[in-house]
């Protein structure tokens, strides 16, 4: 495996959610960064958890340009503690300084 760090789409659904559920709500350039995601590569998974119902979007145009605004949802925040937190405790995610490689 090359030095790339990848991450399991569960990983990537739990840090989405987990993210939004801190700060609230996010506009989508700040939760791509925040969660270390490409925005072209990953912009499904936002789409998949909206129409899910795990998380909501919201429009804003405040400014002079659209600003897309995303919350996680009860039944997202449910679909962490009850699913995925239980997968990670089973499925610990490999570490980056895993020397035992």
């Amino acid at each position: 495996m090359t030095g790339k760090s990848y991450r399991d789409k569960i990983y990537i659904i739990k840090d989405i959610i987990s993210l939004l559920t801190e700060y609230g709500q996010l506009n989508q350039t700040t939760l791509i960064s925040y969660s270390g995601l490409n925005l072209k590569k990953h912009k499904h998974i936002l789409d998949t958890l909206e129409s899910r119902g795990f998380i909501s979007k919201l429009i804003s145009e405040n400014d002079k340009r659209p600003v897309t605004i995303y919350k996680a949802t009860n039944k997202g925040i449910e679909f962490c503690q009850t699913i995925i937190a239980p997968y990670e405790e089973l499925f610990p995610r490999k570490s980056n300084s895993n020397q035992n490689n």
